[in-house]
């Protein structure tokens, strides 16, 4: 491994960072000082050693193998939110929506409430085209800044990202630094009250106290993931330590010992139920990575 200011660690354990609480090693940890550190690794990292960057650990399965190569973190120096212009905000790749959403409030722009209910970070945000409550990363992103896999850096502007629901073209292997988001002038009160009925929803509607990794499948066109899953008959199905949230039947939880296997079998069985009772082929929204137990 290249040098490093940051911190690399070897045969990390990611469980503790993930909502879902399950899961393998990283072969590699990197939590990078700064830019210059994460460019500098990247360009010299062996090309063949494969790189993804991990946020808050929602929306996400690590498989129980664990994940190789280099998975980056991005830690404080990368959480900055500073006010580019009137409804203009700059933002560090690591910085939560809540932190977002919350400086948006306190700087008079609207727009950005929805952030406050997405539990991630803004690489996730960007790399995910991030939504809830009618409105997705592509209604607010001007550009982002991108480490790409070899060391350069890069500045995508919203059309280069190729946005569809739940997903986007940023390149394999790239390290979203930061992004700007544009809203529009508001009431700092206005915005507070969006973000707490936000909450109030969310709070009302989704198992949050749980441990799980927030909506499992994608929305198919005109209809509603949880309706399927619900009508499939899968409210409350359990496999091992892993079960369908009663509350809200497109989240999987983690009943205390469930394995990732569990959890994404889980989700397969899930699946199928639904293509047999609707037709209808639910898409995984949560990503699976990394390599499943007992295999090189």
């Amino acid at each position: 491994m290249p040098a490093v200011r940051g911190r690399l660690t070897c045969d990390a354990p990611l469980a503790p960072l993930l909502w879902f609480k399950s899961g393998g090693a990283a072969e590699w940890l990197f939590e990078p000082a700064d830019v210059d550190d994460l460019a500098t690794f990247l360009g010299r990292l062996d090309p063949s050693v494969p790189v993804m960057a991990l946020g808050l650990g929602s929306n996400l399965i690590v498989r129980d193998g664990g994940v190789p190569g280099v998975v980056v973190r991005l830690g404080k120096a990368f959480a900055q939110v500073e006010r580019v212009d009137e409804t203009t905000l700059r933002c560090g790749g690591g910085a939560s929506g809540i932190l977002v959403s919350s400086t948006a409030r306190d700087a008079g722009v609207g727009g950005l409430e929805f952030l406050r209910s997405i539990p991630g970070t803004v690489g996730g945000f960007v790399r995910m085209n991030g939504g809830a409550y009618g409105r997705e990363v592509k209604d607010i992103l001007v550009e982002a800044d991108v480490v790409l896999r070899f060391g350069e850096r890069k500045t995508l502007p919203l059309n280069a990202l190729g946005y569809t629901y739940r997903h986007s073209q940023l390149p394999e292997g790239a390290v979203v630094i930061s992004a700007t988001f544009r809203g529009y002038p508001a009431a700092p009160d206005a915005v507070q009250a969006e973000m707490d009925r936000i909450s109030s929803a969310r709070e009302a509607s989704q198992p949050l106290r749980s441990k799980t990794g927030g909506s499992t499948f994608k929305n198919p066109p005109g209809e509603k993931a949880w309706e399927l899953v619900d009508r499939a008959g899968c409210r409350g199905l359990t496999l091992g330590g892993a079960q369908v949230s009663e509350k809200h039947t497109n989240f999987l939880i983690n009943n205390g010992d469930a394995t990732s296997a569990d959890i994404e079998a889980l989700g397969e069985e899930v699946r199928h139920r639904v293509r047999e009772k609707t037709g209808i082929d639910l898409e995984w929204e949560i990503q699976r990575v990394g390599k499943k137990a007992g295999l090189q």
